[in-house]
């Protein structure tokens, strides 16, 4: 059997007709007529008798025409399945990601995704979460993971994948290293390293004015990596989300009043149509255990 045996039996079959099938499938009816008489030889009985006019199934191709739509359709699903591979692969996905997010996690996402989807690239650019939604509307990049703590509006997409808590991050020797957890009132007047690229930043200011509680800087950066390496030279402690932190050294301590926490998202721009990779990239999202 060939498949274009097949389809044209199913097209007669459908219509009853040796002139519309042909019609149907584009081909002469003399060639339609031929490849189907070649089917039926190869399976040993006539698929068709006529009455007068008329063209009818015969009880064998009654009982076969099922069976042979399966054919079709299976092998249809499977050149579907190599297309969308191929198209899977051919532009790298644009992953535009907020610059205080911890790469740990993600990065074990990412490795998973590449075992899963061999092959596809994955572009990861960093940024502000102000600057990533606006590369989005510019279609510079596909999705974005953000903090989207002021809500982005109904331009946008926005699908939860996890919750962090804030934690204070202190040296080994730090003279809070003893507490289990900490309050703001605690911290007042402790050295303090500022983390300039933080979205939560004012808010946790915010809550140090109205609370009374002093805050002296004595290193302020935009580098998540400078951060902690300076917390590790004893300068001071720092706020960070728990999923951030890197350094295996330094100490971990709960912030218990206020708990402060930010929920990381995926963001898209609601309307446009994903390439298959992207669309793969969202669904690994979507039933990924986060954080890892």
């Amino acid at each position: 059997m060939e498949m274009h045996q097949i389809r044209y039996f199913l097209a007669a079959a459908r219509t009853l007709s040796f002139t519309r099938a042909a019609e149907f499938c584009g081909v002469s009816q003399p060639a339609l007529t031929t490849a189907i008489k070649k089917l039926e030889a190869n399976l040993g009985t006539p698929l068709f008798y006529r009455e007068g006019h008329r063209l009818q199934l015969s009880e064998f191709g009654r009982r076969m025409e099922p069976s042979l739509a399966r054919i079709v359709e299976q092998t249809e699903m499977a050149e579907t399945a190599a297309e969308n591979f191929r198209l899977l692969n051919q532009a790298p996905i644009r992953l535009g990601v907020m610059s205080t997010i911890g790469p740990l996690g993600l990065s074990r996402f990412l490795a998973d995704f590449e075992r899963d989807c061999p092959g596809v690239e994955v572009a990861v650019s960093e940024n502000s979460p102000e600057r990533l939604a606006d590369r989005l509307a510019a279609d510079e990049l596909d999705l974005a993971i953000l903090n989207a703590r002021d809500g982005l509006g109904e331009s946008y997409r926005s699908e939860p994948l996890y919750t962090e808590r804030y934690v204070v991050l202190l040296p080994p020797q730090h003279p809070l290293k003893e507490k289990n957890g900490l309050t703001l009132q605690d911290l007042s007047e402790q050295p303090y390293v500022d983390r300039l690229s933080c979205e939560m930043r004012e808010m946790v200011i915010g809550l140090c004015e109205s609370r009374d509680v002093k805050l002296y800087a004595r290193f302020r950066s935009e580098r998540e990596d400078w951060v902690q390496a300076m917390v590790m030279a004893n300068i001071g402690f720092a706020f960070m989300p728990e999923h951030s932190v890197t350094h295996p050294d330094a100490l971990r301590r709960p912030l218990v009043d206020p708990i402060i926490e930010r929920t990381i998202s995926l963001v898209s721009l609601p309307g446009r149509r994903h390439s298959p990779g992207v669309a793969a990239f969202v669904r690994a999202s979507r039933g990924r255990r986060w954080p890892a």
